[in-house]
């Protein structure tokens, strides 16, 4: 399954660059977003390395998730595809 990062986990004075908010093909409500959670998010960089993340909660009422990755992701990931494990 695939997903396309859309931005960091954003608030008011922070970024938080190792939480990605992510949007999955096919899904536009929370409950059907549900079933993912727990599952791991893998990005493979330019360089063919691959930073690992897990799936912890929906983001908003369309079907958008929150990622915690091991370490932070550039900002070159924005707007690419991501891998849902299954």
């Amino acid at each position: 399954m695939e997903a396309i990062i859309v931005n960091y986990r954003i608030g008011r004075h922070n970024q938080y660059n190792n939480q990605m908010i992510i949007q999955v093909n096919g899904i536009d409500k929370a409950e059907k977003a549900k079933h993912l959670l727990g599952k791991k998010v893998v990005w493979i960089s330019p360089k063919k390395k691959e930073l690992v993340g897990v799936i912890k909660r929906e983001h908003g009422n369309n079907g958008a998730l929150r990622v915690v990755f091991e370490q932070g992701l550039p900002g070159q990931a924005l707007g690419t595809k991501v891998k849902i494990l299954e």
